[in-house]
């Protein structure tokens, strides 16, 4: 995870820089003044003493070089029709007399770090050959042979060593090593032969500006003007100079750079003082120094598999890319954070916009909490004594509020009270050195929790914590369900996520634990997502008795009785989920309290063919049960059909239709540029619940009085048109109500059953008819809370007399 102003005049402009510095000429002859002095490839290496690969520039001559629009460039020792140059761009100057060093890339071993380097680049040379040029402009090189090279009037010097194609003179310069550098002789002479003019010896980096010319200027832009008032930089692709900042944290693994900050803010509140800084490899900075950047202003957007700048919904991050960095001081006192609160983060979380993009409208810090995190982008900000209302994944994100009293659960939760009213307060919370604190809901991070404000695809906006707060525990109790009444039938629905017979026995084992001990091992249960005997390999399996048996005997073996299954192998590849997996919807029933009342031809094509209603003695009965509802219907392509069956339970019929409607996949993101977001997947859920309701309000055709039971992961809300749709057959919920939503029924700090990037909500439901009276009803809150899981849903069950 995943995560700019007005023009400012520059201590020393630009202009001023430029008048001190000697102008040099681009040349592909010998160079009187700036040369390649050593290359080194083995930085990191087995053997290596140094981290890092470098590359250092000397000035012979007798004024002081800009370098501001050079760069150096990496090219291997037998280029192909491929093959490109690698560039590290440069920045500031060079004094006479001067070394210049630039840090490349990185290696997993060494121990010591290069000197303070003027300039940092991402470039892997080879430890022992290949080609390294410096160019006068920070275009990449395009020439693949000596001669073209040496005809090319940007080449200020190059210098092939090993066996390099690409070389001066008519000898490469010998080969390197991991212990070895190639560096120019004591004299510093260029006579364009490499084989001359440059000896192997052991690598020896001078500190970056160790001559006599002092450290350049800023440039012309500041980050508020990189930011920009807008969601997108205003200088979006261009090169920037020299731009000033204090580091303020590091990002060491994935998405690898620094973020920068100027402690000099500009009175415009919708632009941003902080940004990223993209590296590459492993930053050679370190918090408190003052540096100057240079490279590419970029608004980089986090994309999902298949997703473009153009279709994505994710906000941008604004970075300077393609970076060199000259370190002007270290030790810089950081700028205060900014302490993130109900007093000063909007009580709307996004703007309704009638599904527009956001980025053509200005950001403006009042209107949402995605406009003021905008402005504050890269800039730290601190988080005290944050409830933890989303708990850890494997990833160490978790997600805390900054509102605690704000929709809060009974539980500790920040919990969704309607359409597109995402808890204002709820914001990701990453440890920037990728360490994973275990949270679960509840819990506290004590003190202040501090870092930049990121953005990442998964979640929006975050904390990249380079403090985290100390872990309170809350010591959440998972919950346990009263006890069964025997004269009362209970009746339970749990999605087992994605459970396959070669998931780990001690999944199993939670989970009939779970069904046993906090179920309090209901007479029917409801179980979602269940997978074929072979798993997620698409290998054309559909039977799961594996995965069921070992469902079962983990539930008898936790104290609970031996049930009986029923269910129907979907089609291959035909009802959604994980590729191969062919999850499904099936009963378990208890046979010692509940009879499965078995229906229909044992040969009929039950994957295909729908059971229908119909009345024997004056009752409804199923032409199929256990059976599927309309399975041909279009709204249920790639997605599981609903699976009914008729229970007996002391001689009155129970039916049960137990659900997994088609997921959220696809829908746009609540924190992102479409505001408010589409749902693309709603159609088809609405379209899925019509045909559920008509289904159910013909079991009530044949008798007003019938106990039914809907149930199930219906992936939508409570207040959704889904939902609406089941209840009363119209998605605005106008037409009179056959079915109650259970979870309705219960004080809304109680209105959840799942946790998704830190928001308590409604997906699994179980609804019954009007005749089902005398009941009582619970969800088990024993996964979705807490940082160890054995599956992402609780479940939740029913219990009432017939």
């Amino acid at each position: 995870m995943s995560r700019t102003r007005a023009v400012t005049a520059a201590a020393i402009t630009a202009g001023t820089v430029a008048a001190l510095l000697a102008l040099p000429s681009a040349q592909a002859t010998v160079s009187s003044d700036v040369v390649v002095n050593e290359v080194y490839g083995g930085g990191g290496n087995s053997g290596a003493t140094l981290k890092n690969d470098f590359i250092e520039l000397r000035n012979n001559g007798s004024a002081a070089v800009s370098l501001a629009s050079w760069s150096v460039q990496y090219m291997t020792a037998t280029p192909g029709a491929t093959t490109t140059w690698q560039v590290t761009n440069l920045s500031g100057s060079i004094a006479p007399g001067a070394t210049y060093l630039i840090a490349e890339a990185a290696g997993a071993g060494g121990t010591a770090d290069l000197p303070t380097p003027d300039a940092t680049g991402a470039i892997n040379i080879s430890g022992t050959q290949g080609t390294v040029a410096l160019v006068t402009s920070q275009t990449a090189l395009t020439c693949k042979t000596a001669a073209d090279c040496a005809a090319d009037p940007s080449i200020k010097d190059l210098v092939g060593f090993g066996a390099a194609v690409i070389h001066e003179g008519t000898a490469d310069a010998p080969a390197a090593s991991n212990t070895t550098s190639v560096a120019r002789n004591a004299s510093g002479t260029d006579t364009d032969q490499n084989g001359a003019d440059f000896t192997a010896g052991s690598p020896t980096p001078t500190p970056g500006g160790s001559g006599t010319g002092g450290t350049p200027g800023p440039g012309p832009l500041r980050i508020h003007d990189i930011q920009g008032a807008g969601w997108v930089s205003p200088v979006n692709g261009q090169a920037v100079t020299n731009v000033p900042g204090i580091v303020t944290a590091l990002r060491t693994s994935g998405s690898k750079g620094f973020w920068i900050q100027d402690p000099d803010p500009d009175a415009n509140p919708a632009t941003s003082e902080g940004l990223f800084v993209f590296t590459g490899s492993a930053p050679t900075v370190a918090v408190g120094d003052s540096v100057l950047v240079s490279g590419k202003a970029q608004a980089y957007y986090p994309l999902a598999s298949g997703e473009t700048v153009a279709t994505t919904s994710n906000l941008s991050v604004t970075e300077i890319g393609t970076a060199t960095v000259t370190k002007v001081s270290s030790g810089n006192a950081l700028p205060a954070p900014i302490v993130l609160s109900a007093a000063n983060v909007p009580a709307v979380y996004a703007p309704d916009l009638g599904g527009a993009d956001i980025e053509g409208t200005p950001v403006t810090p009042s209107r949402s909490v995605l406009d003021f995190y905008r402005s504050i982008q890269g800039m730290r900000v601190e988080a005290d004594d944050a409830r933890v209302v989303g708990p850890s994944d494997k990833y160490g994100e978790q997600y805390v509020t900054v509102k605690p009293d704000e929709a809060a659960t009974y539980r500790g939760g920040a919990e969704l009270l309607g359409e597109n009213q995402t808890p204002s307060g709820r914001l990701e919370v990453v440890p920037a050195d990728g360490s994973n604190p275990h949270v679960n809901v509840g819990d506290v991070l004590t003190g202040a929790t501090v870092g930049p404000l990121d953005y990442s695809q998964y979640g929006g906006f975050l904390i990249a914590a380079s403090t985290l707060g100390a872990v309170q525990a809350n010591h959440l109790a998972p919950v346990v369900a009263d006890p069964d009444p025997a004269k009362e039938l209970s009746v339970a629905t749990y999605n087992v996520e994605n459970l396959a017979p070669s998931d780990p026995d001690a999944k199993f084992q939670r989970l009939g634990a779970g069904i046993v001990t906090n179920l309090a091992a209901p007479d029917v249960v409801s179980v979602e997502e269940v997978q074929d005997d072979s798993g997620a390999t698409d290998d054309g399996t559909v039977a799961a008795d594996q995965t069921l048996t070992k469902l079962t005997a983990a539930i008898a073996a936790a104290g609970g009785p031996q049930y009986a299954w029923r269910e129907i192998d979907p089609a291959n590849d035909k009802d959604g989920g994980q590729p191969g997996g062919n999850i499904r919807t099936v009963f378990l029933y208890n046979p010692a309290r509940v009879s499965f009342v078995d229906a229909g031809p044992a040969d009929v094509n039950r994957t295909t063919t729908g059971t229908q209603v119909v009345t024997a003695h004056g009752d409804p009965a199923l032409t199929l049960s256990p059976g599927r509802i309309d399975p041909g219907n279009p709204v249920w392509n790639s997605s599981r059909k609903p699976l009914v069956g008729e229970f007996s339970f002391r001689d009155h019929d129970v039916f049960v239709i137990a659900n997994h409607f088609d997921a959220k996949l696809g829908d746009q993101s609540q924190d992102g540029r479409f505001q408010y977001p589409a749902q693309s997947s709603a159609l088809q859920r609405s379209g899925q619940a019509q045909v559920e309701h008509d289904f159910v309000q013909k079991l009530l055709d044949a008798d007003k009085k019938a106990d039914v039971v809907v149930l199930g992961d219906l992936n939508d809300y409570q207040f959704s048109p889904a939902l609406n749709s089941l209840r009363t057959g119209t998605s605005d919920g106008t037409g009179p109500s056959i079915l109650t939503d259970l979870i309705s029924t219960l004080p809304v700090d109680q209105q959840y059953t799942y946790v998704y990037d830190g928001v308590s909500q409604v997906l699994d439901h179980i609804l019954v008819t009007k005749g089902i009276k005398d009941l009582s009803y619970q969800v088990v809150h024993v996964n979705a809370e807490y940082s160890d899981q054995a599956s992402d849903h609780d479940p939740q069950v029913v219990r009432f007399k017939v």
